[in-house]
């Protein structure tokens, strides 16, 4: 049985290593939109009509078309005015009187080059373009009113009834911070001024939040979503649900082909489109009523033969009705930059959600949600005494194994007496194998008399698993991480790939880890005698390292250095801890209390 067993399990680890080569070049291909599907289907309107019509027509209904959303390009005439402070250089164009795309200074697009990461450089419409308003979209051309250092102003008249101002303005450079203001955040304001001596109804208008996709050609799309918050809770649709497909439409449940857009209603406090590291926030003053997401066909990447889909989303408004001669505004806050923690939580309005760190149901139940914003504070933390993010790691996973050094300790001592249990322990086994009542007895009795906790050895593990799981999630979403090099790792967001051989990547960190947890596993007691449990023992080290092999070496790091304390740690433990006896089995009937004294029977002498 044994041999099957390990011929079972050494398939298993066969197919892991090949799933390693073949998954990155089967991934789910997202099939290209059919052929007869026009080129400028991008622009999600209401049906053609008259400006005039729109403006009196009342609420419009939600966009109805099955196009995909398509690139546009800007014209060789249009207007383009840059705002630039120390961290980012906002392009605006007068096509719609929005935000063509935004530079992030310190953040470069490719790891070693100076030119800087470009948040809706390749997009559907620019940022807090009008998409649902005819008349006003990107296809309209505003007047440039006035530019600044700070500030640039764009006016548009429609059909003589309705002027439209549109102004943005950023922190100026080297200025000082107020409280709640933050240098990557874009003032937005548009004025709806009605010219005539009628009352005049407002179409229902969408708010372009931007375009954006993989940052890389090893992000596979899975971080790319549009979301909401409703003032309670973070709503978000994933790219992937655009996608189509599953497992269920193999048996006719649902449709195969991909979806062009999903639209979601809510109360929209802020709504954002995000990527991996960088995110697009928009926080308008007046709430909206919904988004809307729409997967975007890209140039394939670099080294890539995958599809390269990206998403745009849309924020949606109910516009109030002007009164003659009235004036209504609609503004709002426009964050576009990294997805730091610090910089969203100091925004103060519960920004830091979109760091989604409990996105996944296995992190929700073991609390990612507070563990990876404690253990971000205390990377920060650690990082502010040594600049390198490697180093800042090896000091934060130090701080905590010395925190939980006294229940590892107490965890180790356990293990050992536990393993000096296992002969009595098989005894009782034999002898009651027919009996599970008894033989459960018989063995709390053991415990009791030696006074261990069969769950004892198992405290180190839950203490490490909610650590493990919050530092994976804190990973997917930390910007500090992105191409932070250390050692032979030049990105600590990605794998430490050094190599390839056959077309399998070569990352050292995660066999790195691999080693120490088979060194932790030999020094450690084994609580047991079950061959099969020895068996399934063994192979964790390699399947944990499997798991983790195509994940950022930053997380290898981390369990790598945990792991080498534990080692340190356990070799100490089993060198000064004292040889303490075992109590002797108790020849009282099962059920009985060992502890207590023996009654005399032996009869008095006379």
């Amino acid at each position: 049985m044994d041999k099957k067993n390990l011929i079972l399990g050494s398939l298993f680890l066969i197919c892991g290593f090949g799933l390693l080569y073949v998954l990155p070049k089967q991934h789910p291909q997202v099939q290209p939109p059919p052929a007869s599907a026009p080129a400028t289907a991008g622009n999600a309107t209401a049906p053609a009509t008259t400006p005039g019509a729109t403006l009196s027509a009342g609420p419009s209904a939600a966009p109805v078309t099955t196009e995909f959303a398509a690139l546009t390009k800007e014209g060789a005439d249009a207007k383009v005015v840059s705002l630039s402070n120390d961290f980012i250089e906002a392009r605006f164009t007068d096509a719609g009187g929005a935000i063509l795309d935004i530079a992030f200074k310190k953040y470069p697009a490719v790891q070693g080059q100076p030119a800087p990461y470009i948040f809706n450089q390749l997009h559907t419409d620019p940022m807090l373009a009008f998409t649902d308003f005819p008349g006003l979209d990107r296809s309209a051309r505003y007047s440039l009113v006035s530019s600044s250092p700070t500030e640039v102003v764009f006016q548009l008249v429609l059909e003589n009834q309705l002027e439209v101002t549109r102004r943005y303005s950023i922190h100026a450079a080297g200025a000082p911070l107020k409280e709640g203001e933050d240098p990557y955040e874009i003032r937005h304001e548009t004025t709806f001024r009605n010219l005539t001596d009628q009352s005049l109804t407002l179409p229902r208008a969408g708010l372009s939040l931007g375009t954006t996709s993989p940052v890389s050609a090893i992000d596979y799309g899975q971080y790319l979503n549009v979301g909401f918050y409703d003032g309670d809770k973070f709503h978000h649709t994933e790219r992937s649900q655009l996608e189509g497909g599953g497992f269920l439409s193999s048996f006719g449940v649902g449709s195969r082909a991909p979806k062009p857009f999903i639209e979601e209603q809510g109360t929209v406090q802020w709504a954002t489109v995000k990527n991996q590291f960088f995110a697009a926030i928009y926080s308008p003053e007046q709430p909206g009523i919904g988004t809307t997401i729409r997967r975007v066909e890209l140039p394939p990447m670099i080294d890539s033969s995958r599809a390269n889909i990206g998403i745009s989303g849309t924020a949606r408004f109910d516009l109030k009705p002007l009164p003659a001669k009235g004036s209504e505004t609609l503004s709002g806050d426009f964050y576009v930059g990294p997805k730091e923690y610090k910089r969203l939580v100091s925004l103060g309005k519960n920004q830091d959600k979109v760091m989604q760190f409990d996105l996944y149901f296995f992190s929700r139940i073991l609390l990612s949600g507070y563990v990876s914003p404690f253990l971000l504070t205390l990377l920060h933390g650690a990082h502010s005494i040594a600049p390198n993010w490697g180093v800042a790691i090896i000091l934060m996973t130090l701080f905590l194994k010395l925190i939980t050094l006294p229940f590892t300790l107490a965890a180790s001592r356990a293990s050992k007496r536990m393993q000096k249990l296992q002969p009595q322990l098989k005894e009782i086994r034999e002898k009651y194998k027919d009996n599970p009542q008894k033989l459960n007895q018989a063995t709390m009795e053991v415990f009791k008399e030696n006074k261990v906790n069969p769950m004892g050895g198992c405290l180190p593990i839950l203490i490490t698993i909610p650590l493990f799981v919050g530092f994976f999630a804190m990973l997917q979403s930390a910007s500090e991480l992105r191409f932070a090099p250390f050692l032979w790792a030049s990105d600590l967001s990605a794998p430490d790939t050094v190599a390839r051989i056959f077309g399998l990547p070569l990352n050292i960190m995660p066999l790195l880890m691999g080693a120490t947890m088979v060194v932790q596993m030999r020094l450690t007691p084994t609580p047991t005698t079950d061959n099969m449990q020895a068996k399934i023992m063994q192979f964790m080290p390699i399947i944990f390292t499997l798991f983790c092999y195509n994940f950022s070496c930053a997380l290898a790091l981390y369990s790598t250095v945990n792991g080498l304390f534990t080692i340190g740690q356990q070799l100490i433990v089993n060198k000064y801890s004292k040889d303490t006896q075992l109590a002797q089995p108790t020849t009282a009937p099962l059920g009985g209390n060992p502890w207590k004294k023996a009654k005399n029977v032996t009869p008095k002498k006379r």
